[in-house]
């Protein structure tokens, strides 16, 4: 059950975002071309989308990435960048520092995050606060708001807390739906055939915990996948690179 309508509208909004991920796979036939910020993607009757604007009758480009037009919507995706967090945003961090109210949390965006103790499931004595993480410990949690300087962090939601063991990894955050793939296909796949337990944050950073073997494949798999993001047939390359590791 929902704590208030602010929770729902969040929880909506990582529905949305997840709907994106998933769809990536499936426009992979929808036409892209390397534009640059201020270039005429196109004209007419169409909608801007995601890194794009729209001045009278012209679609501009407000980032350097591929143009994509899918109906009359069309969107940038960004090749390269930092992570620009978003509301509802799933993400992955290491504990910088521990105050008397919480913890501070890096999870790789141009601001500083806080997981404050009244954003966890269960009450934590101030006393006590490093017996729940200390400096160093990896975080799974989401983005309850983002303001001018600054990140609010959750893990009050089913899922999210502290990752026990396994070490991190990043990407590029905006390479990540590629590596999620349609409804987690592809992140699913490297799961299975390297029995290796995978988080994927939102920011680019992945956890993985598993054998030291199947830790190495699939991070070979995910760098493919990063270096290889619009290559036809991805899906395919990569499921006969892990195809011995069942």
């Amino acid at each position: 059950m929902y704590r208030n309508r602010e929770d729902m509208e969040m929880e909506e909004e990582v529905v949305s975002e997840n709907e994106q991920y998933e769809n990536v796979e499936a426009e992979a036939d929808v036409e892209r071309k390397l534009v640059i910020p201020g270039e005429v993607i196109v004209s007419g009757d169409y909608l801007p989308g995601d890194f794009t604007r729209k001045e009278g009758n012209d679609v501009i480009s407000n980032r350097y990435g591929l143009a994509e037009i899918n109906g009359r919507v069309v969107r940038i995706i960004p090749i390269s960048g930092v992570y620009e967090p978003r509301r509802g945003n799933s993400v992955i961090g290491r504990v910088e520092d521990v105050t008397f109210s919480g913890w501070i949390i890096d999870v790789g965006g141009p601001y500083s995050s806080f997981l404050s103790l009244s954003e966890c499931p269960r009450f934590i004595n101030k006393s006590n606060i490093e017996d729940f993480a200390i400096v160093g410990d990896i975080m799974s949690a989401k983005i309850n708001n983002v303001k001018k300087g600054g990140i609010d962090l959750t893990i009050r939601i089913r899922g999210l807390g502290k990752l026990d063991g396994g070490r991190v990894i990043r990407i590029n955050p905006h390479k990540v739906p590629r590596v999620i793939g349609r409804g987690g296909s592809m992140i699913n796949m490297i799961k299975m055939k390297t029995d290796t337990e995978i988080n994927v944050g939102q920011n680019g950073f992945i956890w993985l915990k598993g054998s030291s073997e199947g830790e190495r494949k699939s991070e070979e798999a995910i760098n493919m996948i990063v270096e290889n993001s619009a290559t036809e047939g991805l899906t395919d390359r990569i499921e006969k690179f892990l195809g011995g590791n069942q």
